[in-house]
């Protein structure tokens, strides 16, 4: 579906860099600290990378740029990863990693909109993000923004929070094809939800599950939109290969 004419032109999709995903585990390698949650963070990167560096668009030197594709990591405790990502793509400078946690530094433990240029929303608390991913996907809708799109990751431990399973079900009912959740099932929890296509499919979402390593494979999955219904990548990343 094409933009309206009073739509923000459109900028480049996903400003691409000479950086690797191992480029980016070395930055991830900067942050340290007690609350660093490495396992979270490093079982997301590959996910992110892919959407940050071959799909979504924005400006880094506009990080509030109204046509940007938005990104909500509702899985807030383990943001190194994230943040060595928007570092790797130019939000703010690498060296702020060396201070991760740090008095005065920026970067916490989780990510704050207010301090944090790229960050769309303060996470922590579980089972938040998908609400605020709603939320977003709608007000674009509202703004006839209707190429822009909105990307929530959740973690797999974070599905036995029921608000999640409230946003399920509701954005199918709203067409909120905008919208892709990023379903990261690093298997790291006990009440574990799988199989998760045929859930997801009763509730009535677009499904893709892919090895969360894939980069082409994640690609491909991110690309696949149907303007009618919400879509949710599967990521699965085995236990051990975090």
């Amino acid at each position: 579906m094409s933009a309206e004419p009073n739509a923000p032109p459109r900028a480049p999709r996903a400003p691409r860099t000479a950086r690797t995903v191992e480029d980016v585990r070395a930055l991830v390698a900067r942050a340290t600290g007690d609350e660093k949650h490495e396992e979270s963070s490093t079982s997301t990167l590959d996910p992110i990378w892919v959407l940050y560096d071959r799909v979504m668009r924005f400006d880094p030197s506009d990080p509030a740029w109204e046509g940007r594709d938005r990104f909500v990591l509702s899985k807030g405790h383990g943001p190194a990863g994230y943040f060595a990502v928007l570092a790797a793509k130019g939000f703010f400078p690498e060296d702020w990693l060396d201070g991760f946690m740090e008095y005065d530094n920026p970067l916490g433990s989780h990510p704050d909109r207010r301090l944090v240029p790229g960050v769309e929303a303060s996470t922590g608390s579980l089972g938040h993000g998908l609400a605020m991913g709603i939320g977003m996907a709608l007000a674009l809708r509202a703004k006839d923004l209707n190429e822009q799109r909105v990307f929530v990751l959740v973690g797999d431990g974070e599905l036995n929070e029921g608000s999640n399973w409230e946003g399920i079900l509701l954005a199918p009912k709203l067409g909120l094809g905008n919208l892709t959740l990023l379903l990261v099932d690093n298997h790291s929890t006990l009440r574990h939800g799988s199989p998760w296509r045929p859930k997801f499919e009763a509730f009535g979402w677009m499904v893709n599950q892919v090895d969360g390593h894939d980069m082409d494979g994640l690609e491909h999955a991110f690309r696949q939109r149907d303007d009618r219904i919400p879509g949710v990548v599967i990521a699965d990343i085995p236990e051990g290969e975090w």
